[in-house]
């Protein structure tokens, strides 16, 4: 390498690294949720942050197997938005919409009409509510 070509080159790099820079993965905080809708219960574990969120969620069905994956998704005010990709039961993957909302110290999951927007799932506009759902998450503390 010539002298001419390693300013070049540094800047290329310096360039290259900060766009490759990733979240600090310490900026998120760890809560764990559980919620029971009469003999069903659901695990919720999520790293969080201002704006993303990213973990673990297991519903277990009372006798009838469990869906367990993974959940990601983003933040606006008191909802998160995002979808779960799972194992059906022991069988095979899903991803189906994902919405909480905040309230108090409590998730709420919402529900509603659930459509494909260039092949991802998505809760159809106007559909997506959080009346009646099916669980409610309590923080854990541990």
């Amino acid at each position: 390498m010539n002298k001419n070509s390693f300013p070049f080159f540094l800047l290329i790099m310096i360039f290259v690294i900060s766009c490759n820079s990733k979240e600090n993965k310490n900026d998120y905080q760890e809560i764990v949720y559980l919620a029971v809708n009469q003999k069903d219960t659901a695990f919720l574990t999520i790293k969080i942050n201002e704006k993303r969120f990213y973990g673990r969620y297991e519903i277990l069905y009372h006798q009838l197997g469990k869906d367990s994956g993974d959940v990601r998704g983003d933040i606006k005010g008191d909802t998160l938005r995002g979808d779960f990709h799972f194992i059906s039961n022991g069988g095979s993957w899903k991803r189906v919409p994902l919405a909480l909302l905040k309230k108090d110290k409590n998730l709420l999951l919402g529900n509603g009409v659930v459509g494909t927007y260039m092949n991802l799932p998505c809760f159809i506009q106007g559909t997506l509510n959080y009346n009646e759902p099916k669980f409610v998450f309590e923080e854990v503390k541990y």
